[in-house]
């Protein structure tokens, strides 16, 4: 039996840090200190003062922008940031509902009454037409059915796609509608 040893990824830090800055002139920025542009070493040795890092964060700039500051603090910041903007995105959810071409008047209004409830939730609702064997020659059912779905939801929802046929279904997109304050 053939054992490796597990490969360790390195893990790349994203900013350069104090020696790792290999540009000759950069402009510092920060706290409890004159901005300008220094040479590096200087900028090294004011970091050094305060005991704290010199962090290359604009690496494009001319000349590089690199701030002082404590380095773990600054990484804190940044995933703390980066986790409240994914928090504050909203996801996307869509519900399918699924007709035949035969749907019946009950069975109709049992998923409007689900597609209702999808939208005022915040979901999207995807609504199709699955056409079985050779109910495919019913095409045009299949499309008022849909349409007629649309026009039960227009206080609810605003269509995104009209029915379009691909393949074997024929859909529906439709998005709640923004609330009113």
């Amino acid at each position: 039996m053939n054992r490796r040893t597990p490969m360790r990824a390195v893990v790349e830090e994203p900013y350069k840090i104090n020696q790792r800055i290999t540009a000759r002139e950069v402009r510092v920025v920060g706290e409890n200190v004159e901005p300008g542009v220094y040479p590096l070493d200087k900028a090294l040795s004011l970091a050094r003062e305060q005991n704290l890092d010199l962090v290359e964060i604009s690496p494009k700039a001319e000349p590089p922008v690199c701030r002082i500051v404590d380095y773990s603090k600054f990484k804190y910041d940044l995933k703390k940031k980066s986790r409240e903007l994914k928090a504050k995105t909203q996801k996307v959810v869509q519900k399918e509902i699924r007709f035949s071409p035969n749907t019946d008047d009950h069975d109709f209004e049992f998923k409007l009454k689900h597609a209702k409830s999808f939208l005022e939730g915040g979901a999207k609702v995807k609504a199709y037409v699955h056409f079985v064997g050779r109910s495919i020659v019913f095409k045009e059912r299949g499309e008022v059915l849909l349409l007629k779905f649309a026009q039960a939801l227009e206080d609810f929802a605003k269509v995104d796609q009209l029915p379009k046929l691909e393949g074997k279904r024929m859909f529906l997109f439709l998005s709640p509608k923004p609330k009113k304050a």
